[in-house]
């Protein structure tokens, strides 16, 4: 049985799931499994398609330093205990710079073009080459594929892919990316099953999880999101602060004396939600705290992807559809509300029962304005086009030449 290797690698875990290639074509997930605690408490776990365990084993902290050498143990377990020898890796890549608008094969090549991109994700494209090299230097003939998150984003016009800065500053790549286009893609995919009325419509896609997003969607394709040069702009996250005046960060380094480095440490790791709160980054705690300040983060939340989604709903031109997706968006009833009372003025009204149901559409009959509830699927998304990109023989041109 043909399979593939989905892999995606943060800093402290490396997750992964195998997908048979089924007959037809088709892909179906036969296992998921993790690595966590990398460098602290490291820990396999995996189950099987039905949920069933098949790992969970500890490991000694000097035994998996960093991510790949989680890689490794990941892959030996697959490979010397389950005899599973995929013919192919897929890996999610957050940053393709403006190189990547598609799917690539990689070389050795490639991954010095994306490492060029570190200091763009510095939380996460570190990361996600880690484990390509490891293959590389030991399965050099296994083919890899590099998913970029930028990539379904690249169909921005010029007038929303620009910051007002000298041209030169855009040829180098200092330009409004969009990230979790892999998620994006998948939501945009599977519309026209789920709700082919408005597939082909005007819709905002709201990816709320530990990072969080939104998209505007015209026929399927991203034309504007909330995202741009890095992972930091845009909605709060749990660690991060969306949208700031670029004026704080000359303050933090003029008035505070802070290094670039301490700049870079706050933005990604104590600001957002954590910040906010002064309790915790998660939103399920800020959810079940009495704390003022919990509460003040959540409002804070729930104001700001209504802000974003007037201005979405401006670049749409108007708005058919909102879908909820992600590790919030999905599972927490109570967010969902709060942003449909942000969203009151678009004629968006929610199903209480559906909405606590965590039904597929949870708005009324009288809401003027379709809402659903969608899960994404970025692991099925990677070893599509990783399965695709193997059956085409070759990758297809992945460079983006608009610079204009």
């Amino acid at each position: 049985m043909d399979t593939i290797l989905v892999v995606n690698a943060d800093p402290s875990s490396i997750k992964f799931q195998i997908y048979s290639v089924e007959g037809d074509g088709r892909l179906r997930q036969q296992l998921k499994g993790r690595m966590d605690g990398i460098g602290n408490r490291p820990r396999l776990r995996a189950n099987g398609a039905g949920g069933y365990p098949l790992a969970d084993r500890a490991y000694p902290i000097e035994a998996v330093p960093d991510v790949a050498a989680a890689m490794d143990i990941a892959n030996a377990w697959l490979r010397d205990e389950l005899r599973i020898h995929p013919i192919a890796i897929g890996h999610r890549v957050v940053h393709g710079g403006p190189d990547h608008d598609s799917p690539v094969l990689i070389d050795h090549g490639v991954v010095a073009r994306l490492e060029r991109f570190i200091a763009l994700a510095p939380l996460h494209q570190p990361h996600n080459l880690a484990p390509i090299r490891s293959i590389l230097a030991n399965f050099p003939t296994l083919p890899q594929v590099a998913c970029f998150d930028t990539a379904f984003h690249r169909t921005h016009a010029a007038v929303a892919d620009h910051y007002a800065i000298p041209r030169r500053l855009y040829v180098e790549g200092v330009r409004r990316y969009g990230f979790h286009g892999l998620s994006y893609e998948y939501i945009a995919k599977n519309l026209p099953r789920i709700a082919p009325k408005i597939a082909t419509g005007r819709v905002i896609v709201a990816h709320l999880g530990s990072s969080a997003s939104m998209c505007a969607l015209s026929g399927g394709r991203s034309i504007e999101s909330t995202m741009g040069f890095s992972a930091l702009d845009g909605l709060p996250m749990g660690s991060r602060p969306g949208q700031i005046d670029p004026g704080v960060v000359l303050y933090l380094i003029s008035e505070k004396g802070m290094s670039a480095s301490k700049v870079q440490d706050l933005l990604y790791g104590e600001c957002g939600l954590k910040g906010l709160s002064g309790v915790s980054s998660d939103m399920r705690e800020l959810e079940a705290s009495e704390d003022t300040n919990a509460k003040l983060a959540i409002d804070y939340f729930a104001y700001r992807i209504g802000l974003n989604a007037g201005m979405l709903a401006a670049a749409l031109q108007g708005l058919d559809a909102f879908v909820f997706t992600a590790g919030i968006g999905e599972n927490s009833a109570s967010i969902r509300a709060r942003v449909a009372e942000q969203l009151a003025w678009l004629g968006v009204k929610l199903d209480v029962a559906e909405n606590a149901r965590h039904s597929q559409l949870i708005s009324s009959s009288t809401s003027l304005i379709p809402v659903y509830v969608v899960s994404s699927d970025e692991g099925l998304m990677i070893a599509r086009h990783t399965l695709a990109l193997l059956m085409n023989g070759s990758a297809t041109s992945s460079v983006h030449p608009r610079v204009s």
